[in-house]
């Protein structure tokens, strides 16, 4: 079993270690090929960097969340069926849900899963 102090000298020791190879490694100096968006092997026909809609985001945060949801509910009536859950366990997923679905509700009536303008 090791003690503290040898267990910090061993852990000092590898980190110095790993960083001193890391610098003698060599480096990558790229060039404009390498820097240039891959287009298989067209030229590019414009800025690759467009930025995505924020509906996206919302909508793929709200798939997420809901997905998370279903992982937590999942398993309640497997529970129910072998009698190993509380009645505490009811109410919090059914606290749940109703968040859950007040969330959904607010966004749906403020125009945040609308894709079009």
């Amino acid at each position: 079993m090791l003690s503290l102090t040898q267990a910090v000298g061993i852990a000092s020791i590898l980190v110095i270690l790993l960083l001193l190879i890391s610098l003698n490694l060599p480096n990558s100096y790229p060039d404009n090929e390498k820097l240039s968006a891959y287009e298989c092997g067209f030229d590019p026909m414009g800025n690759a960097r467009l930025p995505f809609s924020l509906r996206f985001f919302l909508v793929a945060i709200l798939f997420l969340l809901f997905d998370l949801e279903i992982a937590l509910i999942l398993p309640y009536p497997l529970g129910l069926a072998y009698g190993t859950t509380l009645f505490f366990n009811f109410w919090m997923i059914t606290l749940l849900i109703i968040v859950l679905t007040l969330g959904l509700m607010y966004e749906w009536l403020k125009g945040g899963l609308e894709w079009t303008e």
